[in-house]
C-alpha cells in the first residue's frame, strides 16, 4: 500500500554564518520526474557556486523563485509530489540498510555535491519527529504496528539514539532538529541525514497541498517599481540587489576597516635579477614558476623570522595568536568578485608545489567552484595586483589577518646602478599592517627581508 506524499525542500542552513543563497539557474522543471541526490539548481552562496541536489524523489509539482532570486534559509525551494511505500519489516530491509549505512558513512551521503552540513540520501520508512514523552520501548527496534502499546508513558526521559556519523550530529545540530525525537530507519536504528532532513522539512500525506509563501519574487518586483523614479534629479534605471558574495565581502571589509587600525609601508624593489633567473627555474619539460609563485615563497621565508605578521589577535584583542606556519591567503579576482583561496601550511611548500597550488586555487575559484572550507583559515594574505596593470595600492586587511602584502606591476624604469641610469625591472611592494600587533620598524624589517629576496633571488636557496 502506497499513499501520495507532498513534500516540501526548503533551503537547508547553509553554515559560516550564511543565511540566503542566489538562485543562478533551475536544473529542472515542474513535471519533471527526479531522483534522490539529483541536481537541481545551481545556487550562489557568499563562498561559492554549488548545485543543490533534492533530498526528495518524485514529481516536481512547484519550483519556488526566478533565477536572480535570493531565498533565505528556511524559504521553501521545490516542492516534490510521490508514491511513499509503507516502511518495510525489518527483516526485509536489514541488508539493504546496511549496505547503505555503510556506503554513507564512506562518501558523505550522496553525490558530494552538497552544501556545508547538508546530505541527501534517502530512506525508506518513517524518520519523522516522535513526541518526546516516548515510551522506553520506541528505543527497540520497529514491530508491526498492531503491537503498538495504545497509550505510551507520558514521562519518560530522553531515549539513547545511535548517531554514529559526526556529520549527521552537524546537520542535526545546524537544522535545529533534537535527535531525540527521532526514529532511525539506518543499520540498528542509527539516526540517517535522510532522517534529520525529514524531519526539517514540511511534509503533508494523501496529497495535501503545502502552501508557500509568495515572496520569491518580491526583489524583482521592487525592483520593477523603482526603475522610473528620481534621484537627486537623475531618473533611476533599476536597483539590483547586491549578491551574497558582495554582501559577504561587503561585511567583512568594512569590519576590517572598521575595528583594525592599521597602516602601510611600502618601497619600490629592483626585480631584474628575478625576472632574468625565473626562466632558468623550469624544470625539463615544464614551466617556469609563476612570479606569485616566486613571491609567495620569498613571503613565507620573511614571516618565519618575523612571525607575528601571521598571527591573530582574539575576539576581544588582549591577546595575540601566534601560529606555528602559514596558512596562505591567495586574492584571486573572478567574474563574481573578490575570493581569498588559501593554502593550508604554506610554509612547508616548495616553490614548485605552491605555483601548483597557486594554479589549482585560481582555475578552482573562477570557475566558481571553490568549496566554502577552501576560503577560510588564513594567517597571512598576499595579494598580486600587478596583474590588473597597477603599480601600487594600500588594500584592506582580510580580516581576521593582521597584515597583508601587496605587490604591482614589474616595469622597466630608469634606475641609478653604480651612478648610472639605466633601464630595470622595478615593482613596488607594500604591506599594510595592524599597529596593535605591531610598530613600523617590525613591519619594515619584514618588508626589507622580502626586497632582499626578490633582488637577490638566490639567496632564498642559499647559494649566495
Amino acid at each position: 500500500m502506497s499513499t501520495t506524499t507532498a513534500r516540501v525542500f526548503r533551503l537547508p542552513d547553509l553554515g559560516e554564518g550564511l543565511t540566503e543563497a542566489g538562485l543562478v539557474q533551475w536544473l529542472v522543471k515542474v513535471g519533471d520526474t527526479i531522483t534522490t541526490d539529483q541536481a537541481i539548481a545551481e545556487v550562489e552562496t557568499a563562498k561559492s557556486i554549488v548545485e543543490l541536489p533534492s533530498p526528495f524523489a518524485g514529481v516536481i509539482t512547484a519550483l519556488h523563485g526566478e533565477p536572480g532570486d535570493v531565498i533565505d534559509v528556511g524559504a521553501p525551494v521545490l516542492e516534490v509530489a510521490s508514491d511513499a511505500p509503507e516502511a518495510p519489516t525489518p527483516a526485509a530491509s536489514d541488508t539493504t540498510e546496511k549496505d547503505a549505512y555503510r556506503a554513507e558513512e564512506r562518501a558523505g551521503s550522496g553525490s558530494g555535491n552538497v552544501l556545508i552540513g547538508y546530505g541527501t540520501t534517502e530512506r525508506t520508512g518513517s524518520g519523522r519527529r516522535r513526541p518526546r514523552a516516548a515510551s522506553a520501548a520506541s528505543a527497540q527496534p520497529a514491530v508491526p504496528a498492531a503491537a503498538v502499546p495504545a497509550a505510551p508513558a507520558p514521562t519518560a526521559p530522553k531515549r539513547t539514539v545511535a548517531v554514529r556519523s559526526p556529520l549527521v550530529r552537524r546537520l542535526a545540530r545546524d537544522l535545529g532538529v533534537d535527535v531525540h525525537t527521532l526514529v532511525g530507519t539506518g543499520s540498528d536504528g542509527a539516526i540517517t541525514r535522510a532522517d534529520v532532513l525529514r524531519a526539517a522539512v514540511d511534509t503533508a500525506v494523501d496529497g495535501v497541498t503545502i502552501s508557500a509563501p509568495a515572496a520569491a519574487s518580491a526583489s524583482h518586483t521592487a525592483s520593477s517599481a523603482t526603475a522610473g523614479a528620481e534621484l537627486d534629479g537623475l531618473a533611476v534605471l533599476s536597483r539590483e540587489r547586491m549578491s551574497p558574495l558582495r554582501k559577504a565581502v561587503s561585511a567583512k571589509l568594512s569590519r576590517s576597516r572598521a575595528e583594525i587600525p592599521e597602516a602601510t609601508v611600502w618601497v619600490d624593489v629592483d626585480a631584474t635579477e628575478l625576472w632574468n633567473l625565473r626562466a632558468q627555474m623550469a624544470p625539463e619539460g615544464g614551466k617556469a614558476p609563476s612570479l606569485t609563485a616566486l613571491i609567495a615563497r620569498y613571503t613565507l621565508i620573511a614571516l618565519a623570522e618575523f612571525p607575528l605578521l601571521a598571527s591573530r589577535l582574539s575576539e576581544d584583542a588582549t591577546e595575540i595568536i601566534s601560529f606555528e606556519g602559514v596558512n596562505l591567503g591567495i586574492a584571486a579576482d573572478t567574474d563574481r568578485g573578490l575570493m581569498v583561496p588559501v593554502i593550508p601550511k604554506a610554509h612547508g611548500l616548495s616553490v614548485e608545489e605552491l605555483d601548483a597550488a597557486l594554479r589549482e586555487l585560481a582555475a578552482t575559484a573562477r570557475a566558481g567552484g571553490m568549496p566554502p572550507e577552501r576560503l577560510r583559515g588564513s594567517t597571512f594574505t598576499l595579494n598580486n595586483y600587478g596583474g590588473f596593470g597597477v603599480d601600487g595600492s594600500t588594500p584592506i586587511i582580510n580580516h581576521p589577518d593582521v597584515a597583508m602584502l601587496g605587490i604591482g606591476r614589474m616595469i622597466e624604469r630608469p634606475w641609478v646602478v653604480d651612478g648610472a641610469i639605466v633601464a630595470r625591472r622595478i615593482a613596488q611592494i607594500s604591506l599594510v599592517f595592524d599597529h596593535r600587533v605591531c610598530d613600523g620598524g617590525y613591519a619594515a624589517g619584514f618588508l626589507r627581508r622580502v626586497v632582499e629576496l626578490i633582488e637577490h633571488p638566490l639567496r632564498a636557496y642559499g647559494r649566495v
